[in-house]
């Protein structure tokens, strides 16, 4: 089962993100390989949200997301440094994590382990 979890998770992630060229797994990032960023990072959020029943009410979007002004030179820099403006990564293991816990916070984002 949580294979077909995981097979949904990234059927939706290539749904929302547009990005099907190259291959997603657990340490893909949100925002830093597949460009989600803005304002659809939040309908991204917001649709993970609501197709697998997760509370999302304490997830601080702004940490994980850069806005969409000035988005160019930090994907520039990203890429010539290796670093994020917003510091905190979000990564497809992360989402699986909150469909199993049933909500995406800091505390689900930060363990170690998947508690089912």
């Amino acid at each position: 089962m949580n294979q077909d979890v995981f097979n949904k998770l990234i059927e939706f992630v290539i749904d929302k993100s547009g990005v099907d060229d190259e291959p997603i797994n657990k340490s893909t990032r949100i925002q830093e390989d597949l460009g989600v960023s803005g304002d659809d990072a939040v309908e991204f959020i917001l649709a993970y949200s609501k197709k697998f029943n997760v509370d999302v009410t304490n997830f601080m979007a702004a940490d994980y997301f850069e806005d969409e002004g000035g988005l160019r030179i930090w994907y520039f820099l990203k890429a010539l440094l290796g670093f994020s403006k917003t510091g905190k990564i979000l990564t497809v293991g992360h989402l699986e994590k909150g469909i199993h816990a049933g909500r995406l916070d800091e505390e689900v984002i930060n363990r170690d382990q998947m508690v089912l």
